[in-house]
């Protein structure tokens, strides 16, 4: 059964490319277009990991990630942000925040494919 990503981003040409490039890959793919909605989707659909935007309306990605890490019904789904915020503060504040992982924009998608499957990787791990 392929794995679930659940994207969360307000752009909504990010949004389209990242779905496509992990449906290429075999994913099942859901999508938020804000934080808000991405923490009732996560919530509601339980998906294998989130890949999440920073920078949106309503509810950023580090509000996001710390509202899924501290649900017990999703506090054990990785979290990937990716954002155009890539100073050392950033990423630092966002691995603080709670996320597994963190890459920044431009990204090539195959690497962030790759990211995603460590993840994946290490749930079956444990």
């Amino acid at each position: 059964m392929p794995a679930t990503i659940l994207v969360v981003d307000d752009d909504p040409v990010i949004l389209q490319l990242l779905q496509v490039n992990f449906e290429m890959e075999g994913f099942t793919v859901i999508t938020a277009a804000d934080g808000v909605e991405g923490v009732a989707r996560a919530q509601a659909d339980k998906p294998d990991v989130v890949v999440s935007d920073v920078m949106m309306p309503n509810k950023s990605g580090l509000e996001l990630v710390a509202d899924l890490k501290a649900d017990d019904a999703t506090k054990s789904i990785p979290v990937l942000l990716l954002t155009a915020k890539a100073q050392w503060n950033d990423v630092a504040s966002g691995l603080e925040s709670g996320a597994d992982d963190y890459v920044t924009k431009p990204f090539e998608p195959l690497e962030l494919v790759d990211r995603v499957n460590r993840l994946l990787d290490s749930l079956k791990r444990t």
